[in-house]
């Protein structure tokens, strides 16, 4: 059976959501979550929460999936130990390093991969697995052919969204809202830049950011056939009757076992209704992608009357009845004896006073059974009676009342029992002492075209290379060696599995032409570079944000990494480096990876090269370029310069910094390495100093 997963922004979500069907419920405690400015909860509510959801059958995930500093993983892992006490069920991450202090603090907790961390492929999943989860959560992006093939070959269960809102980014990977807005969606306080206006001349008119929610709803047979282990509904802002509306949909289609498992036509209007963006998108997962999938919200008045519909099946009592098997057993001479059974085997046993012999009427198995199924009230419904009852005793119906009452009260003490785990404390282990040495200048290029003779001449110590560019250009890397320049192949942050083969290719490519160190910013990448025997190197997608994760990336085998752009110089100083730390210092900072071709989707043509900008209300431009495999980047329109700031990151405990190249010409990214290197007077017109010297929130 599959499992229906509902989001819980409070206790009357909870209730909403378990009364209407929810298998499990996601909820925030604390403030280490994706939804910080949401109304998380306390340590009484969260723990009557986990109580409310099993004695009703029900699972509770917590989230802790947002990126932590140093400083912040010691109140984590407090939060660890209560909720690993309290019996939550498993926790949601993005941070590595939170993974690994979870795994010391609770390592009888199950653990589910964020779909925070992007994974999209069988090798992030498998990478998963290798770091001790039980579960990943898909990235929302991928088509039906990828979930079937992931879910056919995973080690562990798969997640999947199938309602809510969708992000134009890849999770994990937008920098949009905190480079911009000083609001970190990797920090949990996402300021939803996707949902406003932009444009392609000088007016920002359109909502070419803004995709309609996904609903799977048409499509649950298909996505229990391939082998998805639970269904996840979006929307921990949304109000209760949201989650109630939209759980009991999914709900009933899933129990009610309808052939093709869909909720019937009436009910669809109920979904949009609940919240919409101009309707429903099943863009990604019918691998059918354009401007059609696109929406916002229309402001409308609230349904009342649906509203008022779906209150009612969670302020009125019990409407969720969990299955018990009742037991009696009436002798002469003995205490009357009642036992409760549940679908997990567990089991409550009381006794009661000794039957007398029966003057008039005696007592009979029938009514036995009509005073032992009269469980109205409760959450639990009697499915079975197995009722022993010898003949011409007496027993007075309010002591089978009371017997029945008191079983269940055990009963569901057990099933609301906290479980038995394990303890432990957070370690956060050796510290590493900062090398005294200045960091190496490295380069990293968007086309081989930028690599020319004159800036190889300069000297940097690495040039990063895009897979593709190296493989279709062997005289770029040739060129390198020859200059005693260290070329690096960089993996794409997204490749799925059906374009595996290309990115193989491409890769056994550079290996052939002398490239022997690879560069990866997501989990899925740094396996397949580890297993293809390159020094492997990790890139700003994995977002590195604690010392925790640097020594997580050492045991998969990275020689280097690189810091989040969302630190602060000084945070950065800070970590303990269990491996080389690289920066960028110069650059357009990526704001978004796209799936989705927003050039194609304005021009209806595939014109990445040409040179296109964004526009945003306030008159900003961001180039959008070629992402690996027709993907878009959305650069920032400010570039990142710190050649003025030497002195300031030479002193951060660095291997070595990096330029990155994207829109530079030729020329350009000589001068701008002149400029690093102490020469020349280059300065772009528009800078910014990044988030490297002001807080994130």
């Amino acid at each position: 059976m599959l499992e229906l997963l509902a989001p819980a922004g409070s206790m009357e979500s909870v209730t909403a959501a378990v009364q209407n069907g929810a298998d499990a419920v996601y909820l925030g405690y604390g403030d280490f979550n994706a939804r910080r400015n949401a109304k998380n909860f306390t340590h009484e509510e969260a723990a009557a929460a986990v109580s409310y959801c099993h004695l009703r059958g029900a699972k509770v995930f917590l989230t802790l999936n947002t990126l932590l500093t140093d400083r912040e993983l010691p109140g984590a892992a407090r939060v660890a130990e209560e909720i690993n006490e309290m019996g939550v069920d498993a926790v949601i991450v993005q941070d590595l390093g939170v993974a690994r202090m979870l795994r010391q603090v609770a390592p009888d907790l199950h653990l589910h991969g964020s779909t925070q961390m992007t994974v999209h492929s069988l090798d992030g999943v498998k990478q998963c697995a290798d770091l001790g989860m039980t579960r990943a959560v898909l990235s929302r992006e991928l088509s039906r052919d990828q979930i079937e093939y992931i879910c056919a070959n995973a080690p562990i269960e798969i997640e999947t969204f199938v309602h809510g809102a969708l992000c134009y980014c890849y999770s994990g990977q937008c920098l949009f809202s905190s480079l911009i807005g000083g609001r970190s969606g990797n920090r949990g306080l996402c300021a939803q830049p996707c949902r406003m206006k932009y444009g392609w001349g000088s007016r920002a008119d359109e909502y070419p950011l803004s995709l309609k929610d996904m609903s799977l709803a048409s499509h649950l047979g298909e996505l229990e056939q391939m082998g998805v282990a639970c269904l996840k509904i979006e929307g921990r802002m949304k109000r209760p009757e949201y989650v109630a509306i939209v759980t009991g949909v999914y709900a009933r289609a899933l129990r009610e076992k309808r052939e093709p498992r869909e909720p019937p036509r009436e009910e669809m209007p109920q979904l949009e209704a609940a919240f919409s963006r101009q309707g429903f998108t099943q863009g990604y997962f019918l691998d059918r992608k354009g401007p059609e999938m696109f929406g916002t919200r229309q402001e409308e008045q609230a349904p009342v009357e649906l509203y008022a519909q779906a209150r009612s099946t969670y302020e009125s009592g019990e409407n969720r009845k969990e299955p018990v098997h009742l037991y009696a057993m009436i002798r002469a001479g003995e205490p009357a004896q009642v036992a409760a059974e549940d679908a997990q085997g567990r089991m409550a046993r009381v006794e009661g006073p000794v039957p007398e012999a029966a003057v008039n009427v005696p007592l009979t198995r029938e009514k036995v059974e009509g005073q032992l199924s009269r469980t109205g009230g409760t959450p639990f419904t009697c499915e079975k009676l197995t009722v022993r009852v010898e003949e011409g005793l007496s027993l007075p119906l309010s002591a089978l009342n009371a017997l029945r009452r008191q079983v269940l009260d055990q009963l569901g003490q057990a099933r609301a029992a906290l479980p038995e785990r394990r303890r432990g404390e957070y370690h956060p282990g050796v510290r590493y002492e900062n090398p005294r040495e200045a960091p190496a200048l490295t380069v990293s290029v968007r086309s081989g075209e930028q690599v020319t003779r004159e800036l190889l001449a300069l000297g940097p110590a690495r040039l990063y290379l895009p897979c593709d560019e190296g493989a279709a250009c062997p005289d770029v890397v040739r060129r390198c060696l020859d200059a005693g320049v260290e070329p690096v192949a960089l993996l794409p942050r997204v490749c799925w599995d059906r374009e595996l083969p290309q990115l193989l290719r491409e890769l056994e490519t550079l290996k052939g032409l002398g490239v022997r160190e690879a560069m990866a910013g997501t989990l899925d990448g740094v396996r397949r570079a580890v297993e293809l025997g390159f020094l492997t190197r990790g890139d700003f997608g994995l977002g590195v944000y604690n010392s925790q994760t640097l020594k997580e990336l050492k045991k998969l085998g990275l020689r280097s990494a690189t810091a989040s752009f969302e630190l602060k110089l000084a945070q950065i100083r800070d970590l303990s480096k269990a491996i080389p730390l690289e920066a960028v210092v110069y650059g357009r900072l990526p704001l978004m990876l796209t799936e989705n071709c927003i050039v194609h989707n304005h021009t209806g043509q595939h014109s990445c090269g040409g040179g296109q900008r964004l526009v945003d209300r306030k008159g900003e431009s961001f180039p959008v370029v070629k992402a690996w495999g027709c993907r878009n980047e959305i650069l920032n329109g400010k570039t990142l310069f710190l050649a003025d700031k030497a002195g300031d990151y030479q002193r951060l405990g660095l291997e070595s910094v990096r330029l990155m190249f994207t829109t530079e010409t030729p020329e350009e990214c000589v001068r701008v390495l002149e400029r690093y290197q102490g020469r020349g007077r280059y300065k772009p017109g528009d800078l910014t100093r990044g988030l490297y010297y002001r807080d994130v929130e």
